[in-house]
């Protein structure tokens, strides 16, 4: 069981990412298209502001989880690469008449992030102010022009360090060198994952597929419940309206080892009520994991059973946010 997670979340931790990917957005129809395709409210988003939103199925299930960020002439979409196609292929369905163009942005740029308690000091050392929740900013480290943007996966503060690929190791020493007096260590994508799980993050292609309404993940803030129409609106609405999910996202306490994602989850009779879609080894919380259970279990102390191994049902986030 490593401490590497304990390690980042009471300092920081420096992570390269090599599974994230970038659409862009232009033309002068874009904010008015884009309200049009994503699950929350962007049109009066200014430059250097973002916020967190889905792309929905017209049955209103997810396709994709993004961070979208408004640039002075362009909107930036920022999800994993694995759902990029499908992404692209889904909103490209969607420009008719539109002065719309899209455009896969993601080998301009290699990724760093900075998340912990300690990421804005590690940032400020580095002579980079830390932006607002969900914003960016433009700004210069180790000589170098980055985009530094205000998210992560970890439930800690966080950032992202956008640079173009020959000034990412320049950017990376110039990190790892103002990080050491705040404990920052480099990690690996093992550890981002064990931060993931303890914070209950849902994860694209484990919590977030297809088969998934944004209330079964637990994706309020994903979503607006004032703005104009989106595809999938009217199905999110009536859930909402209506409180209709019959599975939720919850958190899982082993007695043993935790097993594979997959795993079928029973109740103490032996009926089925989940699955399993996430586990970690977690040097603060022990064998936890995710999963989507009937909602009528999702008491926190609620006993069941994931394959062979007993369980309760936790309160998320396991790990509370130390950073502030």
């Amino acid at each position: 069981m490593s401490d590497a997670a304990r390690a980042v979340r009471r300092g920081a931790g420096l992570f390269a990412l090599a599974d994230r990917a970038l659409l862009e957005v232009a033309g002068g129809d874009r904010v008015r298209w884009l309200q049009g395709q994503v699950s929350n409210d962007v049109a009066g988003l200014a430059p250097g502001e973002g916020c967190y939103a889905t792309v929905l199925t017209v049955k209103g299930r997810i396709i994709a989880d993004l961070h979208v960020l408004a640039r002075e002439d362009r909107f930036w979409l920022e999800t994993g690469a694995a759902a990029l196609d499908a992404v692209r292929t889904r909103l490209e369905r969607y420009i008719v008449a539109d002065d719309v163009a899209l455009a896969d942005a993601s080998a301009r740029f290699a990724r760093l992030a900075v998340e912990g308690a300690k990421a804005a000091a590690v940032l400020e050392a580095a002579g980079v102010a830390a932006p607002a929740e969900s914003g960016a900013a433009d700004a210069r480290l180790a000589g170098r022009d980055v985009v530094v943007w205000a998210f992560g996966f970890t439930n800690e503060p966080a950032f992202q360090i956008l640079v173009a690929p020959d000034a990412a190791e320049a950017v990376r020493a110039a990190l790892v060198a103002a990080g050491e007096p705040h404990g920052l260590v480099e990690a690996d994508a093992a550890t981002l994952e064990t931060l993931r799980v303890e914070s209950g993050t849902p994860g694209l292609g484990s919590e977030l597929d297809e088969e998934v309404f944004p209330a079964e993940a637990r994706l309020a803030d994903a979503v607006s419940t004032t703005k104009g129409c989106y595809t999938g609106q009217e199905i999110v609405e009536r859930i909402r309206s209506r409180g209709a999910v019959n599975y939720l996202l919850v958190g899982l306490r082993f007695a043993g080892d935790p097993p594979p994602p997959g795993t079928d989850v029973h109740d103490p009779s032996g009926k089925r009520v989940g699955e399993v879609t996430s586990v970690a080894r977690s040097a603060e919380a022990g064998p936890i994991g995710l999963a989507y259970l009937r909602r009528e279990l999702e008491a926190p102390g609620t006993e069941v059973v994931a394959g062979p191994v007993s369980a309760r049902v936790a309160a998320l986030p396991f790990v509370p946010r130390t950073g502030a």
